[in-house]
């Protein structure tokens, strides 16, 4: 498997962020991830999806314990997806990004000039933070770099995605550490809001959720009279075959896009059973690791795939697995891809939100 630091089948950030490991096997390490999870090649990120018939969110019926203002006030308390209270006693001019989404997110919302560094990212997005100092990977963060580097908020994974050793010893030298692990869809709109209250940029995170959720929720309505084909989403294939977990952040964007997922029965663990993949008989493979050299041809040639109806019906579609899993300001593009991959003849709304281009 190949993990990506940001999801499960490329991304650690890990879920959430998209890591850098070599070849096939990096997908598994993911689970830890990516969102996907995070660093446990087992642990993969946990989402389960509302139903999208006119919404795919649940109705606000009050405000979350950290809803942004407009306007953020220091000292700053909040508290983060472990349920750590995390005091920031000043606007951050000094900020990490541990996640390859929270990287994303950070640069989306225009605080690009004060992150001065940020964790390994295969996809090496976005561009414009190519030179920012690399201060850590999916499985170690150089805690002494980003002491000197004067620090004064770090924004970590969850579920593994950062080494806890690694936050409680940047938290025992009093820096602050917020860590984001979105268990579902609406969890990566609440991080993006958590994130940029963080950095005091309240208002274009709020503005950039609200785009994304307005964005699934179009995709939503579009697939809502959809027939529900059974998808398998592949996230590697080495050293054994790797789909998505039960209830996992992957499973619900597979469901968000108009399909079945299949899953490997498990909520943790990330190896696909061949028995129950037969069983479950995918109409359509997802190749997410088909960044990774994974060619349509060597699945379709694997031993016992042919009795497999998406095999035979030759329905074997690569798609970029980074902007599906990854839990950052381009998951719309990355639903919208899915989506047109399991229903090639779907026609969105036009003018949809851009999530990607939000700011």
């Amino acid at each position: 498997m190949r993990p990506t630091v940001d999801s499960p089948s490329l991304s650690r950030e890990v879920r959430g962020f998209s890591l850098s490991l070599g070849h096939s096997g990096l997908v598994v390490l993911l689970g830890l991830l990516l969102l996907v999870g995070a660093c446990n090649p087992s642990a993969a990120p946990a989402t389960v999806p509302p139903e999208a018939t006119s919404s795919i969110l649940p109705a606000v019926t009050g405000a979350p314990t950290n809803s942004p203002s407009t306007v953020t006030s220091y000292p700053l308390t909040i508290v983060d997806d472990e349920g750590t209270t995390v005091t920031i006693t000043a606007e951050p001019q000094r900020i990490v990004s541990l996640t390859p989404a929270t990287t994303e997110i950070l640069f989306a919302l225009g605080a690009d000039d004060r992150v001065v560094a940020k964790v390994e990212d295969v996809a090496k997005y976005p561009p414009d933070a190519a030179d920012v100092p690399v201060v850590g990977s999916f499985d170690k963060v150089d805690v002494e770099k980003i002491v000197g580097l004067d620090a004064d908020l770090v924004v970590a994974g969850g579920s593994g995605g950062t080494p806890p050793a690694a936050i409680e010893r940047l938290r025992s030298l009093a820096i602050p550490v917020v860590v984001v692990y979105a268990t579902d869809v609406d969890g990566v709109f609440k991080d993006i809001e958590l994130t940029g209250q963080a950095a005091g940029l309240a208002g274009p995170a709020g503005d950039l959720a609200a785009s994304m959720r307005a964005g699934f929720d179009q995709v939503a309505a579009a697939t809502a009279g959809l027939e529900k084909p059974r998808v398998f989403y592949e996230t590697g294939d080495t050293p054994s075959i790797y789909g998505v977990a039960e209830k996992s952040f992957v499973a619900s964007m597979i469901e968000l896009a108009g399909a079945k997922p299949i899953t490997t029965g498990s909520t943790t663990n990330w190896e696909m059973p061949i028995e129950r993949l037969v069983d479950q008989d995918p109409e359509i493979i997802v190749m997410g690791d088909a960044a990774y050299g994974v060619t349509a041809d060597a699945v379709a040639k694997r031993p016992g795939w042919s009795v497999l109806t998406a095999v035979k019906r030759n329905a074997i579609e690569p798609v970029d697995d980074i902007i599906v899993t990854r839990p950052g300001p381009r998951l719309l593009d990355g639903l919208r891809t899915l989506a047109g991959t399991i229903h090639p003849d779907l026609v969105l709304p036009t003018g949809s939100p851009a999530a990607s281009q939000a700011s």
